[in-house]
């Protein structure tokens, strides 16, 4: 099947996510956020990502609200913080976070990072959530192996995704096989390194290849691997841009390339120190 802007991506509970989506971590509240979102699904996009942490949920559901956009075709995720952790505060934390975006449901939501001792309870919460019906899906994000292999152990439920900060320099290859290998989709924050290495020289030969970006080739590896990929940006013409990567395919040598690049880059906080 050829891939466009539209292509999704069938997570282990049967519900579709588009591989492609627009996060918003850092974009302003206000008139930012609310641009950025309404920008994004003019331009095909029908995949956002927030958080409570953004404080943004308010401006992602007006624009989607606003959108003129059918509910059922816009994929909202959004995250449980760290602060709200354990089983009657994630109940809360979801009640308030699907009030703030004033949408019907949501349709992923995420337990944000592993917080030592209580990501047991928040989990079961989360659960119970998802027995509701306010929420379509949930996942865990930040979660290496050994916080995915804890999980196993109590949950009822397994995590349709594990969303982690994932690129060519920091490509966690054992990760990405063994979140294939328990159907969990594997997407990507960060995708762009947060800029920090989007002008490494070693990408430079291949866009010019494919007369593409170096943001371009970034996005377009991480749908080669199958990834969900959620680049952020808060400017028009950008957002056209990175969602520009469909007429285009890097070919083996590209891929073994930026396979290579690896380097344990995090432009983010590492959760590997998390126990």
């Amino acid at each position: 099947m050829k891939k466009d802007i539209n292509y999704k991506i069938k997570m282990n509970n049967g519900v579709e996510i588009p591989q492609l989506g627009l996060g918003v971590y850092l974009t302003k509240s206000g008139s930012e956020c609310i641009n950025a979102v309404t920008w994004a699904l003019e331009a095909g996009y029908r995949h956002i990502d927030t958080a409570k942490f953004y404080k943004n949920e308010k401006d992602v559901g007006e624009a989607v609200r606003n959108s003129g956009i059918k509910r059922e075709e816009i994929f909202v995720t959004t995250k449980l913080w760290n602060e709200d952790h354990g089983y009657e505060s994630a109940l809360r934390a979801f009640d308030k976070s699907l009030k703030e975006l004033n949408i019907d449901y949501i349709d992923c939501y995420l337990i944000h990072w592993p917080v030592q001792e209580k990501r047991k309870d928040s989990w079961k919460a989360l659960e119970k959530i998802y027995e509701s019906g306010y929420c379509k899906s949930i996942g865990v994000s930040n979660y290496m192996i050994p916080h995915l292999e804890e999980l196993f152990t109590y949950a009822n439920v397994i995590p349709v995704m594990n969303q982690v900060e994932f690129n060519p320099f920091n490509y966690q290859n054992d990760l990405l096989d063994f979140c294939n290998k328990n159907k969990i989709i594997l997407e990507a924050y960060a995708p762009l390194t947060r800029s920090k290495r989007i002008n490494d020289k070693t990408l430079l030969p291949i866009s010019q290849k494919h007369k593409k970006s170096n943001a371009q080739v970034l996005i377009r590896w991480a749908i080669q691997h199958e990834l969900v990929v959620i680049p952020k940006s808060v400017h028009k013409e950008r957002i056209i841009e990175n969602a520009n990567v469909f007429d285009f395919t890097l070919d083996e040598s590209d891929m073994k390339i930026l396979d290579n690049m690896n380097d344990g880059f995090r432009s983010s906080w590492d959760p590997t120190k998390i126990d």
